[in-house]
């Protein structure tokens, strides 16, 4: 919403981004408008907050904080129940979380959209302003979720803004956190979890705890067909709460293959957002598990279903915590039959919680980061990548944000452990230098998002980065002005022969030409015989550019010709330029002209 009719480009550009979904004017603000839009809701502050209020998660005004902060403060009920508020200027130069902070998420809001619009977030919670990790707010990038009255939660942050040692207890779920700056200088482990001032695990909050919830419970589940849902429902219930565990840290439901499209089972696994995992019989019957039944063998060909789904599902480190149970139908209106186990899973599992952000890091300089991709490295708790590429986004990196260190040409491990993290429910950064869809790692990690079941995939988004390829060419002046291409002279993925074949196809092509990975120590040759091949086609007066270390201190450019190349000059950190036939240089620049001789521009 806007206050004013400066805040109409703002707004405009808020829904392009997908940020607000409704875009409202006060009605002073919509008479400046030289054209209202059908879809924009205009009317009095207090009234479009006021129908907005209850049935928003996030309202964001652009406008005067104090006039917003009168606004809402009639409409005020509970900390757990208000959205968050966010309160801009019309510039975006300024994202304030006024309301929400924590447990409606407006701080990290503010976070990624200052981060898309170039602003700043001011952020006075204790937490932020004092490295902190805000204990009632990262186990959502984490994929948890939260258990606990509120009471609990108040008091707890009151003690920690008071400078005292936080004693947390863990029993489940990725312990990487652990590591962060914000947890490792302000928090201790509890010798007991009665002292613990929070707790990770899958146990139920108690009345006064303060608790985090992995989701690393399998429900392994059996029944008749066309049981009940509310049957099937109350058999689930009844388990965890005899059992002592908290609904929040279910992972999904696991059933024997007949069952897959059991009207029940999917109705619940669709509405609670839990994945369903299905095994056949033959893999059911090869669990050992405490309570095995005839009757079940003779029917479904498993001596048991709800347990041993409930235990493959968890894996191999995972344990049953509590045998089955039968649930039956408790008048005329339900049908059917449910059978439910519990089994602990070795990790959490939340794959429809989690996110694997591809990200193009640029050439190293922060200047050159995308707005899309510094909002998506604001919004991930773990980021994955190459030592070297982390190091040039460090200055960005938060108290509450994990690193996890890479090597050079260990790409698939990489990939795969930043999809394991976002299975678990993982908010990840999985980062490359220059663009990740150009010789980068959104193509590996994609092959592998893809080979994981459906059901099983967290969310999946490349953000594009300034490639070297761009940076070379500005640098060098506008050598990319007709058709180019770009080849990579490593064959440690791509046969030689290969590579020769699209060297000579671009010799043939006149296309200009940037050459990647062209020389290394244990490659010294290659760039040699890409010159050779090239210069079957073009003049060694060819104009070429050797652009090193781009974006970095120590960047140099360097014009030479295609003849005059010297291979010693080249390593890994360097990009080559090629012109084709009409690009010349001249005043210490590169240009390749539009057209061919005799062309005209319209």
């Amino acid at each position: 919403m806007g206050l004013s009719a400066s805040a109409w480009p703002l707004l405009q550009r808020l829904k392009q981004g997908g940020y607000v979904d409704t875009l409202a004017l006060t009605v002073q603000a919509a008479s400046g408008l030289e054209e209202q839009p059908a879809d924009l809701q205009i009317g009095r502050a207090a009234d479009l907050l006021n129908e907005h209020w209850a049935r928003s998660s996030t309202l964001i005004v652009i406008g005067a904080l104090g006039a917003v902060t009168r606004l809402v403060a009639p409409l005020l009920t509970h900390k757990d129940q208000d959205p968050a508020v966010l309160v801009l200027d019309a510039h975006g130069r300024v994202v304030i979380p006024l309301l929400g902070s924590h447990t409606a998420g407006a701080e990290q809001q503010a976070r990624e959209l200052a981060a898309e619009l170039g602003g700043e977030a001011v952020l006075t919670g204790d937490a932020a302003s004092q490295g902190r990790l805000a204990l009632d707010a990262f186990g959502e990038a984490w994929g948890w979720r939260r258990g606990g009255p509120t009471r609990a939660w108040h008091d707890l942050m009151i003690r920690q803004a008071g400078g005292e040692t936080s004693t947390i207890r863990q029993s489940v779920g990725n312990q990487l956190w652990r590591q962060l700056p914000g947890a490792a200088d302000h928090c201790c482990e509890a010798e007991d979890e009665a002292y613990a001032d929070l707790t990770v695990t899958a146990e139920a909050s108690p009345a006064d705890g303060c608790r985090w919830h992995p989701a690393c419970l399998w429900l392994g589940i059996g029944c008749e067909r066309n049981t009940s849902p509310s049957l099937v429902l109350r058999a689930i219930d009844r388990a965890l709460r005899q059992a002592g565990l908290a609904p929040e840290a279910v992972a999904g439901l696991s059933t024997i293959t007949r069952k897959g499209d059991e009207p029940a089972l999917l109705q619940i696994t669709a509405e609670q957002g839990w994945p369903l995992q299905l095994f056949e019989p033959e893999a059911l019957a090869a669990v050992e598990v405490p309570t095995p039944s005839p009757v079940v063998e003779a029917e479904m060909g498993t001596p048991s279903v709800a347990e041993a789904a409930a235990l493959l599902a968890a894996g191999a480190e995972g344990r049953l915590v509590r045998a089955k149970s039968i649930e039956k139908p408790l008048g005329p209106e339900e049908r059917g039959a449910a059978t439910v186990a519990i089994a602990l899973g070795g990790q959490s599992y939340a794959p429809q919680r989690g996110e694997l952000h591809l990200i193009g890091s640029g050439p190293g300089d922060l200047s050159l980061l995308t707005a899309d991709a510094r909002r998506a490295l604001a919004r991930c708790a773990v980021w994955v990548g190459y030592g070297l590429y982390l190091d040039l986004l460090e200055p960005l990196r938060r108290s509450d944000q994990a690193r996890l260190d890479g090597q050079l040409t260990r790409e698939w491990e990489r990939c795969a452990e930043a999809l394991d993290l976002a299975q678990q429910g993982v908010k990840v950064a999985l980062i490359s230098s220059g663009e990740s869809g150009i010789y980068g790692m959104a193509g590996l990690a994609l092959e592998l998002w893809l080979q994981q079941p459906e059901g099983h995939r967290p969310s999946f988004q490349v953000h594009p980065g300034i490639s070297a390829l761009q940076l070379a060419a500005a640098r060098a002046g506008a050598p990319l002005m007709h058709d180019f291409c770009t080849i990579s002279l490593s064959d440690r993925l791509t046969p030689w022969a290969v590579i020769e074949r699209r060297l000579e196809g671009a010799a043939a092509g006149d296309f200009v030409v940037a050459l990647y990975n062209p020389r290394s120590k244990g490659r010294d040759w290659q760039l040699a015989r890409a010159i050779e091949l090239l210069r079957t086609e073009r003049e060694g007066s060819t104009p070429v550019v050797l652009a090193r270390q781009l974006g970095r201190a120590d960047e140099t450019i360097q014009h030479t010709t295609l003849e005059a190349l010297n291979p010693c000059d080249v390593d890994m950190l360097t990009v080559v330029l090629i012109g084709n036939s009409t690009t010349y240089e001249k005043a210490g620049t590169m240009v390749t002209p539009r057209g061919y001789p005799g062309a005209s521009l319209s």
